[in-house]
Formats: structure tokens, sequence, C-alpha cells
């Protein structure tokens, strides 16, 4: 009756706490890797949404404003920090349309979810590489 028990202890699943020490050796899978970028991602988008808005509404309430909103977007700074959000919208939408996917259970088998990891992390920073050229005023 007790090697039993013990045959069953050693069938069941290891959970591993990782600290933050550890995380820059842990190898995540690519699922994995777009899934943690989905959630920061989104919670950098809901945190500067208040600027975002902020600075839309500026740049629509006269002309002047206008002027002030390009001058204040031509700087290099805040076009790299667009270019974070640019590439945090562009991420979060395409893993989204990745997890509606797998809700109606398709790609769920491993190789697929890893392909179509795979294919929302290239995808999204090609996206964000195209609005980038543009954005720095390349093409």
């Amino acid at each position: 009756m007790v090697d039993t028990q013990q045959n069953v202890k050693k069938d069941r699943p290891v959970y591993r706490n990782i600290g933050l020490a550890q995380l820059v050796k842990y190898r995540l899978p690519w699922a994995g890797k777009v899934s943690i970028l989905h959630r920061i991602s989104g919670a950098a988008l809901f945190l500067l949404l208040p600027f975002i808005l902020y600075i839309f509404d500026q740049s629509l309430a006269s002309e002047l404003s206008y002027q002030k909103f390009q001058a204040f977007t031509s700087n290099i700074l805040v076009k790299i920090i667009c270019l974070g959000l640019i590439w945090s919208f562009l991420h979060h939408f395409c893993a989204g349309i990745r997890y509606l996917l797998l809700d109606l259970e398709i790609g769920v088998e491993k190789s697929e979810a890893n392909r179509s990891a795979i294919v929302v992390l290239f995808l999204g920073l090609a996206l964000t590489a195209v609005v980038g050229l543009k954005l720095f005023g390349l093409y």
C-alpha cells in the first residue's frame, strides 16, 4: 500500500515557484513569453490611456494646440515612447486574436500553439517596424 502511494506522488506534475533571480535562466515556451508580453502590453495601454486621451484631446482642441502637439511629438524620446505604445497595441491586438482562436479550440495542439505564438511575436514586431519607419519619416 505504501509503495503505490509513493508511485502516485512521483507521477504528479511539479510546479515551480520562480524567483526574480531565476527568471533570467528559466526557459519559457514561446506561448508563455507571448502570454506575459500580452499582459504587460495590456497593463501599459491601460495605465497610459489617460495620457493618450489627454494628448488626443489637446491635439483636437485648436490649431494652436495641434501645432504644440506636433512640436511635442517631434522629440526623439517622445517618438520612442510612442513606438513602445504602438508595439503594445499591435502585440496586444495580435495576441488577443490568437487567444480568441484558442478559445474556439483552433490551434490548441502543442505544436500549433507554439507556431501561433511565434507568429504573433514576430508579426507584432514586424508591424511595429513598419509603423516605426513611418513614425521616424523613413518613407
